[in-house]
């Protein structure tokens, strides 16, 4: 018997067909807040080894053919007792598994079928491969991020991938739930990254609409202003400085001017003198070190503050102190976000995946799980 979950997902039970990041990433966000997330994976794929990627934090594991009649069936019967399945596939492909929507509704109207793909259910890209920088490119965002007279610049695969598409799918989850407390029925989701991707920038739609916001890298917050930017140090480091609002300018002034001369520094108000005071902030900030720099503003409203590599960050004394980061088989990485306040997590909650052997709580009895294994279908 699998150990009780603590948290506000405790009793929800998800199947996760294994695949790329965002699918993983919507799991994990749920198992982080006490759903049983049960991944489903190759049968070729799955052992007695813990799986230590982050990703898989909290889960079980097994594997399963899904290619054969006996795999496609033994899914419905775990299915049939399930609240939540995560399918990562391209669109027609989990109907022609015999897994599709309809196929699981059949046995489990409750069931809340999440579809992650990159350009949707439908469209004429819906079967076209892709990755994050391609959504991004088609959702339009791509195209404003970057400096001035650069190309467009991806953040990563932060936007696409998950930002727009695993916490999105992760949030239409809790809307089915929720609703399908008031209509007894399960939904299907249809979480598209390159709808994800087009909702994160909605602040912007206006300025571009109205010509507040110019083309990329010229803006406030895209690298164009000085007064949000990252500067490096005399030794190599970095700062980020964003006194956007005047007390905050200000203020960094007045601590920059007690280790170096910032007067006659051009006024941050008239854009056309934005060159040069960059110019000036950047000279000024490469005459001292990154540890000179964070004393100078240590304890201000400056909004100036070191670029953190992951180990620094893990080690900073704000993120101990809240214990923002985690160790979790021998591995550093981020605790559950958003917080929920007295909630206690048990020892298994955020532990490395592990192989499930008794699915009998899942609706497969043991005999028929290991007939199925000694068929090769089920590991």
């Amino acid at each position: 018997m699998e150990e009780p979950r603590n948290g506000p997902l405790a009793g929800v039970k998800v199947l996760e067909l294994a695949g790329l990041a965002p699918g993983p990433f919507a799991g994990m966000m749920l198992a982080d807040h006490g759903a049983r997330v049960l991944r489903i994976d190759r049968v070729e794929a799955v052992t007695d080894v813990p799986r230590r990627d982050v990703m898989d934090r909290g889960k079980r594991t097994i594997g399963l053919d899904l290619k054969s009649p006996e795999g496609v069936a033994a899914l419905k019967r775990l299915a049939a007792g399930a609240d939540v399945l995560i399918e990562v596939f391209r669109p027609g492909v989990a109907e022609r598994l015999g897994i599709g929507p309809a196929d699981l509704h059949a046995v489990n109207e409750r069931l809340i079928y999440g579809r992650m793909t990159g350009w949707g259910q439908e469209g004429p890209l819906a079967s076209a491969a892709g990755h994050d920088i391609d959504y991004i490119a088609i959702s339009g965002v791509l195209s404003r991020l970057g400096r001035a007279g650069g190309k467009p610049t991806p953040p990563v695969n932060l936007l696409g991938d998950f930002a727009g598409g695993g916490l999105m799918l992760a949030y239409g989850v809790l809307l089915a739930l929720f609703e399908r407390e008031r209509t007894g029925r399960g939904r299907v989701i249809d979480a598209a990254m390159v709808d994800g991707a087009a909702l994160l920038f909605a602040m912007f739609y206006t300025g571009i609409a109205d010509g507040h916001w110019g083309p990329r890298g010229t803006n406030l917050l895209d690298t164009g202003a000085p007064m949000y930017d990252t500067y490096e140090t005399a030794d190599g480091g970095f700062l980020a400085v964003g006194p956007l609002e005047p007390r905050f300018w200000t203020e960094m002034l007045d601590r920059m001017g007690r280790v170096a001369d910032v007067a006659d520094l051009p006024s941050r108000d008239d854009p056309a003198g934005w060159p040069l005071l960059r110019d000036r902030l950047t000279a000024i900030f490469r005459s001292r070190t990154r540890a000179e720099w964070e004393r100078v503003f240590e304890g201000s409203d400056a909004c100036v503050f070191p670029v953190l590599d992951v180990d620094e960050a893990v080690a900073h004394p704000h993120n101990r102190a809240r214990e923002t980061f985690l160790e979790i088989g021998g591995v550093p990485q981020p605790a559950p976000a958003p917080r929920l306040l007295g909630v206690e997590r048990g020892p298994g909650d955020l532990a490395p995946a592990t192989r499930l052997y008794d699915l009998t709580e899942w609706g497969l009895p043991e005999d028929e799980a290991e007939a199925l294994r000694e068929a090769g279908v089920l590991a």
